[in-house]
């Protein structure tokens, strides 16, 4: 019994998904359910994902986090329009043009938060306070109505288009046929890396629970396959999305720089009696948030088309939200990419299911803070219970 609750509470969110998910199909008549609806969830929430990466390699040193993130989409989105729009400038370029301003203010967010030693959510106030006046200086002294827009065809292809349009009775068959190749791959992994944590005599999940786990997973892959093909394709956000969620996967999973993220959250000072530069592991943290800020930028002014003055709105509360309810230490230390992927999705799912009831934008904030502080408790009684075993 007390291995079942153990389960329970180990998957809670992934749960709690699963019902908020339910809910609102039954509240929506089934709308929720739709593949138009699948595919809105995916690119109406992508940012949620790709800002919350970054947020989540900022609150595991320790739940340090980016303000500023939300407003800097607002700067960067203004600078990129100017740059495509006004000035005609080739997309290749501005997109490099628009990654050099993120590297630049990575890079001096970083030293004031590393090397001055600025507490990171002042240095970050400043840029939430500062960055949304400037990107709407910027859009009202180049255009009339305060939005540049449209961006060119090129652009909006690589961040809002969609692989394999080609469709054969409404139902894209390629689409589909990757999403099976996807499960496969996803079942083979669990089996191999079950296989060898056995071989090495590692604690591994017993193999009827690596066969719930590969079919149940294997089922939401075909599901989500099958729904992006009858809503004519895989987003290109969506490859956008898997990419960079891998990819942090690896890194803090698999590598030492990963591993420092963890320990500088654990104990900042053990850390850095042990040899470990802890200022250049914070340095990297902010650096990459910048980054992480202006690929996200990338996806919202194309899915928008334009760029205002109201993009990245709340952006970084969402970004924090997805990665405390998906189980990252509010105290930094813990979390993982699979965890933040969890929360993003109950967050996009909260946003879009509330969307399709009308529910006023008020209380949307409500709710979402709501979940927010339930997740925050959980995870102080949590560790609560652990620390008195």
């Amino acid at each position: 019994m007390a291995k079942y609750l153990e389960i329970l509470k180990k998957n809670a969110m992934l749960i709690v998904l699963v019902l908020v998910y339910v809910f609102f199909c039954i509240k929506t008549g089934g709308s929720m359910f739709s593949p138009m609806n699948f595919n809105a969830l995916i690119t109406q929430n992508a940012y949620v994902f790709i800002l919350a990466t970054g947020m989540l390699m900022c609150m595991l040193t320790g739940g340090n986090i980016d303000l500023s993130c939300g407003s800097f989409v607002c700067l960067v989105g203004a600078v990129g329009g100017i740059l495509m729009v006004v000035k005609n400038v080739n997309p290749g370029v501005s997109i490099l043009l628009m990654l050099l301003v993120g590297v630049v203010y990575g890079c001096v967010l970083g030293f004031l938060v590393a090397y001055v030693n600025i507490p990171p959510w002042i240095a970050t106030l400043a840029g939430y306070l500062a960055f949304r006046g400037w990107g709407t200086a910027l859009l009202s002294a180049n255009s009339s109505t305060g939005s540049i827009g449209p961006f060119p065809k090129s652009f909006l292809k690589i961040f809002s288009g969609k692989l394999f349009e080609t469709t054969i009775k409404e139902f894209n068959v390629i689409c589909f046929a990757v999403g099976i190749v996807a499960a496969v791959i996803v079942v083979v992994v669990n089996f191999v890396t079950r296989a060898g944590k056995v071989k090495k005599g590692y604690e591994a999940d017993s193999l009827i629970a690596v066969i719930v786990k590969s079919a149940l997973s294997a089922a939401v892959i075909i599901l989500f396959a099958y729904k992006l093909a009858k809503a004519g394709g895989i987003p290109t956000v969506l490859v956008w999305v898997v990419a960079i969620v891998l990819i942090y996967s690896f890194i803090t999973s698999k590598t030492t720089l990963g591993r420092y993220f963890y320990t500088i959250g654990g104990n900042k000072e053990a850390t850095r009696l042990s040899g470990v530069d802890t200022r250049k592991i914070m340095f990297f943290a902010y650096l990459n948030m910048a980054v992480i800020t202006v690929i996200t930028t990338y996806v919202v002014i194309a899915r928008l088309q334009a760029a205002n003055s109201t993009a990245g709105t709340n952006f970084e509360m969402d970004a924090i939200a997805a990665c405390v309810v998906g189980g990252v230490s509010a105290y930094g230390g813990s979390g993982t990419v699979f965890g933040m992927v969890i929360g993003a999705t109950l967050i996009g799912v909260i946003n879009l299911g509330m969307q399709l009831t009308g529910v006023d934008a008020d209380w949307q904030k409500i709710v979402k803070g709501m979940v927010l502080l339930g997740a925050v408790v959980f995870d102080i009684m949590a560790a609560k219970k652990n620390a008195t075993k």
